[in-house]
């Protein structure tokens, strides 16, 4: 892991609640928290954050400051945006996507 996607790592870390069954998990080239085996969000090298939101809420998530759509490989990945780093600055723009990302994945069955 790079720097930058260490320390946001760390605060992701700092801001989710002790019991929630969050693990980590190498994914996309960064570690991931998962929530119940399904992917919450990931701190990439560039610092910048992977959010899953899903296809209903990319929209919306679009509308955010720094929010893009993920392009991986030359395709685009629908029910992921990424948020760049500079529009994460704070623990309250981190927490606001946290939570965008826990209400969808709350959405899924675990795996």
């Amino acid at each position: 892991m790079s720097m930058a996607s260490e320390e946001l790592a760390d605060r992701i870390r700092d801001l989710l609640a002790p019991g929630e069954n969050i693990r980590e998990q190498k994914m996309f080239g960064a570690n991931a928290f998962m929530s119940n085996g399904n992917m919450l969000v990931a701190p990439m090298k560039d610092g910048s954050l992977l959010v899953r939101v899903g296809k209903e809420g990319m929209d919306e998530a679009l509308t955010k400051d720094g929010a893009s759509v993920m392009a991986m490989g030359g395709r685009t990945m629908g029910g992921f945006v990424v948020v760049s780093g500079d529009a994460l600055e704070d623990d309250f723009a981190l927490g606001e996507w946290l939570d965008r990302a826990r209400a969808f994945v709350r959405t899924l069955p675990p795996k």
